[in-house]
């Protein structure tokens, strides 16, 4: 009798010990109530990030990229995953008027409200077009996505289980307490050498006021404050001094 209550406690043991070490995955309804029945693989820490903390976005159009960056215990981001954008439509440029077909640039967020769990494409989330930049130049336009289903007509795609995982990072992040989340969108990676690419460009002088926001982060890992005077984005500090 001794005998068969050891072997049961220890088949017991046995159970808990593989359930937790070989399943890393966790079912972000269940814990949050949100309906999304979303699992994100390898949840917990990578590195010096913690997935619970603040994320930051940003697109890259020419390369086809979306980064989640996520704030580490220093208080500066590290780059957590890159994922390739299914497609986006309308090339470079930022998008002027509804019905373009274009993706916007710029520097935009979501938040709670933007979220959509029964979205047609899968899952999506609402990047904030048109911002302050957009209507101070009177660009319209409406319901600008990260979404599923690798199809576009005027969003960033991406393929279903990218947008699963980058939707459950998101949402964790905002029920969290982080307010909203940056999404920052640029042509290419605005190095010098892209830079003097495209200086023939229509679009090269939005490009410039652009690249001072990407030189800051690259070089502070720190998601910068972008406000707009006479209808340009600024950075803080140089609103300042302004």
């Amino acid at each position: 009798m001794k005998k068969s209550k050891y072997l049961f406690v220890f088949g017991v043991f046995i159970f808990i010990f593989t359930f937790f070490s070989v399943s890393s995955k966790i079912s972000f309804d269940n814990i949050f109530g949100l309906g999304s029945s979303i699992e994100l693989e390898n949840p917990g820490e990578k590195g010096n990030v913690k997935l619970e903390k603040p994320v930051f976005i940003r697109i890259f159009k020419e390369e086809r990229k979306l980064e989640i960056w996520q704030e580490n215990t220093s208080g500066k981001y590290e780059l957590y995953k890159t994922y390739d954008i299914c497609t986006y439509s309308g090339g470079l440029g930022p998008k002027k008027k509804e019905g373009d077909k274009k993706t916007p640039e710029g520097f935009y967020s979501t938040e709670k409200s933007l979220l959509n769990p029964n979205s047609s494409y899968h899952l999506s989330f609402n990047i904030g077009y048109p911002n302050e930049y957009d209507k101070a130049h009177g660009y319209t336009g409406s319901l600008i996505m990260i979404h599923g289903d690798c199809v576009s007509i005027g969003c960033f795609a991406m393929t279903d289980p990218y947008i699963e995982e980058i939707y459950s990072i998101v949402e964790r992040a905002l029920v969290n307490g982080q307010n909203k989340v940056d999404i920052h969108v640029f042509p290419f990676k605005m190095t010098t050498k892209n830079m003097s690419k495209y200086n023939g460009s229509e679009y090269y002088d939005f490009w410039k006021e652009l690249k001072p926001v990407y030189d800051y982060f690259e070089k502070n890992k720190m998601v910068p404050k972008v406000g707009v005077i006479d209808k340009k984005y600024v950075l803080e500090e140089q609103a300042d001094s302004l």
